[in-house]
């Protein structure tokens, strides 16, 4: 059975390769045209220092591809000329495959499809949270998202954190990776975060969002200074 399944790219281009980075935001999603099985691609910008943040960096990037089949996410990761690009350009670079499991919501209209509801019950669990923040909400948003990323930080059971977006304070997103469900759980029901979603939803804070949870199929390479091996 073909189930959908995600690649998602993190990468700190080198101090070398800073005018081939800045064209990936010119030419955008081009490049990623006509690869097999592609349903969906978003070429990511990310915050300060790799974070959540209202600054962009001028170095850290990403993208996220959805396939049709783990056949042609694996075909793409193992022969992609894009992929090696990326690679031969970059200061540090991870990269994970991943299958929703629970999603709810949609990006830029596009929605995922779980096969498998079921949540796994041990192993490491990867969550993708995005939002086109209504700009009249803009101010009551961040007001809260600091606190959340505070948290997060603190928060046991994370193996990695990165915030992603297409555009600069108005469409952002959050891509963690966790030991378990129950980390993430445990963080995402409680304090700072759960004070920030509550106002999200009471107080009509996006105009499109959407949350998925995903098994982690691999997931290897370093961000922020952090080598992460997944199996």
């Amino acid at each position: 059975m073909n189930e959908q399944t995600a690649v998602l790219g993190l990468i700190d281009i080198a101090s070398n390769a800073r005018g081939w980075g800045f064209s990936r935001y010119i030419l955008g999603k081009r490049p990623f045209n006509h690869i097999p099985g592609l349903q969906f691609c978003k070429v990511l910008g990310s915050g300060l220092n790799g974070g959540f943040s209202t600054t962009p960096s001028l170095t850290k990037q990403g993208f996220f591809c959805v396939f049709d089949s783990a056949q042609n996410a694996a075909r793409f990761e193992e022969s992609s000329s894009i992929l090696k690009a990326y690679q031969d350009h970059a200061k540090e670079f991870f990269l994970a495959t991943v299958q929703p499991y629970s999603s709810r919501g949609s990006w830029s209209g596009f929605t995922l499809s779980c096969s498998d509801p079921n949540p796994p019950k041990l192993g490491p669990i990867a969550s993708l949270t995005r939002a086109s923040i209504r700009p009249s909400k803009a101010m009551q948003f961040w007001a809260k998202a600091k606190p959340a990323e505070d948290a997060i930080n603190l928060a046991s059971g994370k193996i990695l954190i990165a915030g992603i977006g297409e555009a600069p304070y108005f469409r952002q997103a959050t891509f963690t990776i966790w030991d378990n469900a129950q980390s993430l759980d445990q963080y995402a029901q409680q304090g700072a975060h759960l004070s920030a979603i509550k106002a999200a939803y009471g107080q009509a804070y996006f105009s499109e969002s959407m949350f998925t949870r995903f098994r982690v199929i691999k997931a290897q390479g370093i961000w922020q200074g952090k080598h992460v091996q997944i199996p």
